[in-house]
């Protein structure tokens, strides 16, 4: 049985408090090398840790520069996964959003980051069994992309909107909000390369505000951005995801890992460059490490500006994500809301938090 949150809470603050030990026999290099990282969890802690083997993280899409992301290519390479003796072995993914839901549900991969907290609900009716821990943006990252002629998003019915492989539920909800009849729509997926926008291949693109505008920007195309918050949708972003019953089993290596990262995330925001590079590395192919560079800026800015003062970053807020789960109900992708507390656990994070801060054994 797990323990309570505030049994969590207690145990994280008196590991932080631990006297700092050598990180030898905690490494999570590949080729076996010790870091000079020192431990910020106890020797009970850092051994069980150890003991759970290489840990999967599968990313959402490659190396880029994300939330959810670069904080977690990060972390390794900052040693901050050492620092709780994690191994973690990062994978990329493709974009498939429920092909890693698929992979966490099955206990292939242990992490995997979703755009957003529909899609854990979308996972959930695809009999997906994972869990949301953390939820850092609280508004929709979502937008779609229309050439500068369309002044009305009902003049895209009978068009053709391209997707990476599935329509958003945020963008769902924007254009039945607008009046649209998204049957007429011709969707089809058309991949990550938004020149296809400007090629007239599609006539609208669903994107990532932090990622595709950059994109079209630097190739100096002309492009409409509807955003959802304009038409009163609610959403989220970087959402953290793991399987329920292995976390339950596991619940200190949740914590730790979500403490790594969240150190990582302290560090890439005012390191961003430096946080880029670390990505860069796992690149085999070419890095655009300046389009990289914009993604982790836009987010950040968007985790920091829709996280109160006194929440810590990545907090779960049921009642938004009750707002979020509505639109699926309304663009017919849900028939109702369903029970949300086992679908959202925030225990884990707010165990590694103090008040808004992270909880780190150099901090105390």
């Amino acid at each position: 049985m797990p323990p309570t949150p505030l049994s969590r809470t207690a145990r994280a603050l008196a590991a932080a408090s631990a006297l700092a030990l050598t990180a030898a026999g905690c490494s999570s290099d590949g080729d076996d090398q010790e870091r000079d990282v020192a431990v910020v969890v106890d020797d009970e802690r850092c051994e069980a840790n150890a003991d759970l083997g290489t840990l999967t993280y599968v990313t959402g899409y490659h190396y880029q520069a994300s939330v959810t992301q670069l904080e977690v290519m990060s972390a390794e390479a900052l040693g901050y996964f050492d620092a709780v003796c994690l191994d973690i072995e990062i994978q990329p993914g493709n974009g498939d959003v429920m092909g890693n839901a698929q992979l966490v549900s099955a206990g292939t991969a242990h992490f995997t980051p979703t755009s957003n907290e529909a899609e854990i609900l979308q996972a959930h009716e695809r009999d997906h069994d994972i869990i949301g821990v953390a939820t850092y943006g609280h508004v929709p990252i979502s937008s779609l992309l229309t050439g500068p002629d369309v002044e009305d998003l009902t003049e895209l019915e009978g068009q053709t909107l391209g997707h990476q492989s599935m329509l958003p539920a945020p963008l769902e909800a924007m254009l039945t909000e607008a009046g649209v009849d998204i049957d007429s729509i011709d969707q089809v997926e058309a991949g990550y390369d938004p020149s296809v926008l400007p090629r007239d291949q599609v006539q609208a693109l669903a994107g990532f505000r932090s990622n595709e505008p950059h994109q079209l920007d630097a190739m100096g195309e002309n492009y409409t951005e509807w955003l959802p918050e304009e038409f009163g949708v609610v959403g989220s972003f970087g959402v953290m995801a793991v399987n329920p019953e292995w976390a339950g089993e596991n619940p200190e290596a949740v914590e730790d890992f979500l403490r790594a990262t969240g150190r990582a995330f302290d560090h890439c925001a005012d390191n961003g460059e430096e946080c880029v590079a670390h990505a860069e590395e796992l690149d085999e192919a070419g890095y655009d490490t300046e389009h990289n560079l914009a993604v982790w800026e836009s987010e950040s800015e968007l985790v920091g500006s829709s996280t109160p003062e006194d929440r810590p970053r990545g907090h779960i807020d049921l009642s938004l994500t009750e707002e979020e789960a509505g639109t699926l109900v309304d663009v017919g992708e849900l028939e109702e809301v369903p029970d949300l507390e086992p679908l959202f656990d925030p225990q884990y994070l707010e165990a590694v938090h103090t008040a808004a801060e992270i909880v780190w054994a150099d901090d105390q």
